[in-house]
């Protein structure tokens, strides 16, 4: 038996490691060739302490409270060098993937359709060689046939499949929506890096709001996913806006999910002034008291810079300070920039 470690470095590389049962995290992770960080290896010196973000395992007693006290085990501090899992756990890492002589690792992926549901946006769909792990919510980087050109996009699609689905802006002009509308072929040959990013769905233990903003759907499809899959017992509630009608897109999907899962619900909204949507405005004029839950809620935001300053702000204006609040703002062209506000 083996469990599947999330090791999350603190500059957003993730790298799953297999550790063995009755292994330690720090012995599995040399295993993999991954120097975390470490000196007597002893539960002495607390070089190894990291942050167990979500997992079971045994700590023992075989350290000092030098190392780790009482009051950081109980907030989920951990020695690598004495945690032993009993389940698959994400493990928070204080130092950068380079520090511990690790990296992205790429992988090769064929495309097998290109959609495009409204003039905006595409949907690119990968076969990979095999399952892909990532966190939901989590991205990778992808090579732009042709150039030496990287794009960072979110999967849409459930963590450990091979099955892999992004949806993308359609920029004019776009180095990627170029390729992707003009030039890309079933069957083409894609190098993809990752994954990577700290905007990822946390235990759900308390009602969530989901933010979405455009294409920064994606990330929250690949979250539902996980969840219907896992099952969930808090409300879950998504507010997806976008500018025009035509922009809203995989809204059966979120039909389907709310048929099917009584936790789920969701509501759309369209910034144009001339809309025939129901909902008209920004997401901020749709955020409802009973999906704040009084601040005890988990926010998870995605979408262009402007929405995420506008949601922030809104949230400073209004004094509600959530359990806990993880954006992501995203712009063409550039890697994503996730933050973990509370």
């Amino acid at each position: 038996m083996s469990y599947t470690i999330a090791l999350n470095f603190e500059d957003g590389v993730t790298r799953f490691i297999a550790c063995n049962a009755g292994e330690t995290v720090l012995d599995a992770a040399y295993r993999h060739k991954i120097n975390l960080p470490m000196d007597c290896s002893d539960g002495v010196c607390g070089t190894c302490k990291c942050h167990c973000e979500q997992g079971q395992f045994n700590m023992g007693e075989e350290y000092l409270e030098d190392a780790l006290t009482a009051d950081e085990a109980a907030a989920g501090k951990v020695l690598t060098c004495q945690m032993v899992p009993s389940s698959d756990c994400v493990v928070a890492v204080p130092a950068a993937s380079t520090l511990c002589k690790t990296a992205p690792e790429p992988f090769v992926g064929t495309v097998t359709a290109v959609n495009a549901p409204s003039d905006t946006t595409l949907e690119l769909f990968i076969q990979a060689e095999k399952p892909v792990a990532f966190l939901p919510g989590q991205y990778v980087s992808i090579q732009v046939p042709g150039s030496q050109g990287m794009r960072a996009y979110s999967f849409s699609s459930r963590p450990g499949s091979a099955e892999l689905s992004f949806l993308i802006r359609n920029v004019p002009g776009g180095l990627m929506s170029g390729y992707l509308s003009e030039r890309a072929r079933v069957g083409d040959q894609l190098t993809l890096t990752g994954p990577m990013g700290s905007f990822y769905l946390r235990p759900v233990q308390r009602p969530v709001l989901m933010l979405a903003g455009g294409t920064g759907l994606a990330p929250f499809l690949a979250m539902l996913k996980l969840l219907a899959e896992q099952g969930c017992e808090q409300p879950v509630h998504l507010i997806y806006g976008v500018t025009r009608d035509i922009d809203l897109v995989c809204v059966d999907a979120l039909a389907a999910m709310a048929a099917q899962h009584g936790w789920f619900s969701y509501a759309t909204c369209v910034a144009d002034a001339d809309s025939d949507h129901p909902r008209k405005g920004y997401v901020t004029q749709h955020m409802e008291g009973a999906a704040l839950n009084d601040g005890a809620v988990d926010v998870y935001l995605c979408g262009p810079p402007p929405m995420v300053d506008a949601v922030t702000g809104w949230f400073r204006q209004q004094g509600i300070q959530p359990a806990s609040f993880h954006y992501e703002k995203f712009a063409a062209s550039a890697a994503p920039l996730q933050e973990k506000i509370a």
